[in-house]
């Protein structure tokens, strides 16, 4: 798989959501920032990212995904002049 499968199949399954993959070789890190994260633990996030990729991870086509889940208000605190 490459990062831009990745970040389609993410984005497909969490259309509000802005996602940025990058990785290689099966292993990936995925930035999701979703405003659906509200009042949810990270756990709760990173089980909904997961789900958009579940088929390729049980398949083996994707190795290792590190998520990065965060609300849009919590991606403007950690990156103010983006």
């Amino acid at each position: 798989m490459t990062p831009e499968q990745v970040q389609t199949l993410i984005a497909a399954g969490l259309p509000d959501a802005q996602v940025t993959v990058s990785g290689q070789e099966g292993h990936f890190e995925a930035v999701v920032v979703c405003a659906s994260f509200a009042g949810l633990s990270r756990l709760k996030r990173e089980q909904m990212v997961n789900a958009t990729v579940r088929q390729e991870i049980t398949s083996g086509a994707l190795h290792a995904l590190s998520i990065r889940p965060m609300t849009p208000e919590e991606w403007a605190q950690k990156h103010p002049n983006a």
